[in-house]
Formats: C-alpha cells, structure tokens, sequence
C-alpha cells in the first residue's frame, strides 16, 4: 500500500501491520455484531406492529385489465408496494425510484418463493408507465393508480390545496416538500377470509432499504461519496443516461430541483 497514493485521494488512512489491522477489525466486528443484533430485533419489533385494516376498494390500471388491490396479491398473501413517483405528464420516472427499481426485477422470484407479491404503483396512466418501463428495460409488474385515492391515502401524492399551504403529511408527521410526488414502500397482509391489511410503510431515508448499490458503497473506502448537500442523491441518474464510469468528481454535475422527478434526500 502507498500512503503518499493514499494521501493524495484525500483518504490519509494509516497503513499498518497485518496485526494491528487484524485487531482493528475484529474490534469493528464486535459492533457489527451487536448493530445486526439490534436489527433482528427491530425487524421483529417491525413484525409486532399492529395492522391497519384496508377499508377501501382500490381499483389499479394493470396491463392485463383493472384489477384491486385484494388481486395484485396474486395467489400470494403478502404484498410489497413500492410508491413509484410517475406523476401525470411526466415525461420520465424519478431518477432516484429508479435507482430503487433496477435492484427489483432480481428479486421479484425469490420474493414470490417466501410468499410475497412484489409491485410498483404510480399515479401515472398505465400507458406513460409502460412507455417508461419499455425504456428502462424492467419486467416487474406496475400499475396505475390514476383516478383512485391509493396514492393520497398512503402519503405518496399530495393534492394542490395542501401544497399550496406549503405542509403536507409525509413520513408521519407534517412537513414541506417541494413536489406532488413522493416515494415510500408499503407492506400488505391478506388473510383467508380476503381481508386485506397494511403492516406497514416507510418513506423518506427509510426507502433505502432497496437500494442494494448503497449498501455495497457502504463497504467500500470511499463510501457513498457524495456531496454534503439536501438531497445526496443528486449524483443519480437512469441507468439508460450515465456517462461512461469515471472517478468520482470533486463537484457533481447539477440538477434542476424544480423538477418533478427530484433525488430523494429527506430523513
């Protein structure tokens, strides 16, 4: 290893023994283990929730006809949501549930082999959807929720009359937000009587957890490697308009916020 290399990408680690890196990680395994701890019991403390029953009839534009929400489980009886900003007139997806929905279609069979339907919504028409999808490349099933209050309901679309008052409710609390669209993932329960419940949404930072490319960053030295900015995902871009793979630059390239398709940054 070179210190002066090292020094000069601004890293400025020490370089050391075998033994004393060897100490050093075992000594950051020892927390490692404790955090994945506290992760089991978060997910089981996620799973104790109490469940919201659906009261209303969701009706969705799906490429095989109009079908509810009760039906977009399949055969299954769970089903995984991710709130996909595609707004109407949109000419193209958020760049950032984008990012979110290239990690999707690896894992649509191995959800479906532990009994959960995975789907992406947006309020978008079903043909801009398709048009967009056709683009992207993606098999994932995607449907509309144009002229229903799904997106409304679940904190994802914000009507005019609460953005004009410049506080909507998103993640669970009212705050401002700088468009009609936001992203979230929300789990569903349908039992065998057909009840369908939610078991739970996450929104804002909380959607990370289907960034897979994040948590590979997380490992590497230079992390995640972006700016100290609002929205740290302003380095994102579809996967159809990067530049071929540089270093990573000293200052990013900038992005029109007024946008709708804006990066998500929010905690």
């Amino acid at each position: 290893m070179n210190t002066a290399v090292d020094e000069a990408k601004g890293l400025n680690h020490s370089v050391v023994s075998n033994e004393r890196w060897l100490s050093a990680r075992q000594a950051l395994l020892v927390r490692e283990k404790e955090l994945m701890r506290m992760q089991d019991q978060l997910a089981r403390d996620r799973r104790s929730l109490p469940w919201q029953r659906v009261e209303n009839n969701y009706v969705f534009d799906a490429s095989e006809g109009r079908r509810t929400l009760s039906e977009l489980f399949e055969s299954r009886s769970q089903l995984l949501v991710q709130h996909f900003m595609l707004g109407p007139g949109w000419e193209q997806g958020c760049p950032s549930c984008s990012f979110m929905a290239d990690h999707t279609d690896g894992m649509t069979l191995h959800l479906a082999h532990r009994d959960v339907t995975m789907v992406a919504v947006s309020r978008a028409p079903l043909s801009q959807i398709e048009r967009f999808r056709e683009r992207m490349g993606w098999k994932f099933k995607w449907v509309s929720s144009n002229g229903s209050d799904f997106n409304y309901d679940f904190g994802v679309s914000f009507r005019p009359d609460a953005l004009a008052r410049g506080e909507v409710d998103y993640n669970f609390h009212m705050t401002s937000f700088p468009g009609a669209e936001a992203p979230g993932i929300s789990a569903f329960y349908k039992d065998d009587s057909g009840q369908v419940f939610r078991t739970y949404s996450t929104y804002g930072r909380g959607v990370e957890v289907m960034m897979g490319t994040y948590h590979m960053l997380d490992l590497m030295p230079l992390g995640r490697a972006e700016r100290d900015v609002p929205y740290k995902m302003e380095w994102v871009r579809h996967h159809d308009r990067y530049e071929p793979a540089q270093k990573v630059p000293t200052t990013a390239t900038s992005i029109d916020f007024a946008s709708p398709a804006f990066p998500i940054g929010l905690p």
